[in-house]
Formats: C-alpha cells, sequence, structure tokens
C-alpha cells in the first residue's frame, strides 16, 4: 500500500517565531512511521498575498499545488490574541478544493496552550471539508519553552503527539476514498 503523504504547516510567518522549533520536532517525531511521509510545509516560503487583493498571484498556485499532494495536515498553530495567526488564515482562505476531504490534526502552543487559536482553527476546518481529529497537543509557553522562545518539550507531548499522528493518518487513509 502507497504511504500517506502528510504535511506539517507552520501557522507563523512573524520574525523571531517559533514555529519551525515546533514543526522540526513534530518532523522528527514522524520519523519511521510506517503508513505516512510527513513534510513540514512553511507558509512563509510561498508569499501568499491577502485575499482577495491582487498582485503575484504565483505563490498560491505554488500554494493550492503543495497541498493538493498532500492526504492531511497537522498545523502547528500558535495563539495571538486569542485567534489563529493572520498569516495562517490567509493560508486557508487562498485554498478550497485543495482542503476538501483532508485529516487534519492541531499543535497549538501560548499562554494557555492555543486552545482558542486550535477552537478557531476547527471551526474553519469545517467549512473546508476537513476532518479535525481529537487529539490536540497543546504546548505552554510557560512550561514549554525557555524565555518564552526556546522549544523545550516536555515529554508528556510525546505520547499525546503519537496518538494525533495516529488519528491522522486513519482519517487521512478513509478520507482519501472520497476524492
Amino acid at each position: 500500500m502507497e504511504k500517506l503523504k502528510l504535511g506539517i504547516i507552520l501557522g507563523s510567518t512573524r520574525q523571531g517565531r517559533v514555529s519551525p522549533q515546533v514543526g522540526q520536532w513534530v518532523e522528527r517525531q514522524a520519523e519511521g512511521r510506517e503508513r505516512a511521509d510527513y513534510e513540514l510545509i512553511d507558509i512563509a516560503d510561498y508569499n501568499l498575498p491577502l485575499l482577495g487583493e491582487g498582485g503575484d498571484t504565483s505563490g498560491v498556485k505554488r500554494w493550492n499545488e503543495k497541498l493538493d499532494e498532500k492526504d492531511g495536515f497537522i498545523f502547528i498553530v500558535p495563539e495571538y490574541n486569542h485567534s489563529l495567526t493572520a498569516a495562517l488564515k490567509n493560508a486557508l482562505d487562498s485554498a478550497r478544493e485543495a482542503w476538501y476531504h483532508k485529516a487534519a490534526g492541531i499543535v497549538s502552543y501560548g499562554s494557555g496552550g492555543g486552545v482558542r487559536a486550535a477552537e478557531h482553527l476547527r471551526n474553519i476546518c469545517a467549512e473546508l471539508n476537513m476532518a479535525d481529529v481529537r487529539s490536540h497537543v497543546l504546548m505552554s509557553l510557560f512550561d514549554d519553552f525557555k524565555e518564552f522562545s526556546e522549544f523545550n518539550p516536555r515529554s508528556v507531548h510525546e505520547k499525546s503527539l503519537q496518538t494525533l499522528f495516529d488519528q491522522v493518518e486513519s482519517w487521512a487513509s478513509a478520507l482519501k476514498t472520497l476524492r
């Protein structure tokens, strides 16, 4: 059976962001998974214009092509002002059908674990016909980051992340029959 192709999407583009550290940790934890290959996807690499503002849309085309390749996603979601980032919302809005019938998992972080950003993302996933899984890895800026900038996850998250992988892979496999 062909392996699933899953993307780990970094949900921030700002200077000094820590999402690459979290995303790389998720990618390392996914190494050797038998059912799926995981790829880190940085929305900053696509230079997406704000939806509806025109300009150079070549990044939007490349973004949609990258999403089309994948069977599901794990979103690395920081919480800013009780929600997800504008960059992630714009990236979600810059595609439509490319999200349909795909699985979604969430790894969030913030002062409260990023739970509010994750809840907003779940609503958006529903609108985009994505199946978000129940498991959710929540990281605390106070407990999982040194001085709020150096990612140092507690070991408890490793088991939760493996459960998240299992669920995303199961749903991605099932949803593949709809595409």
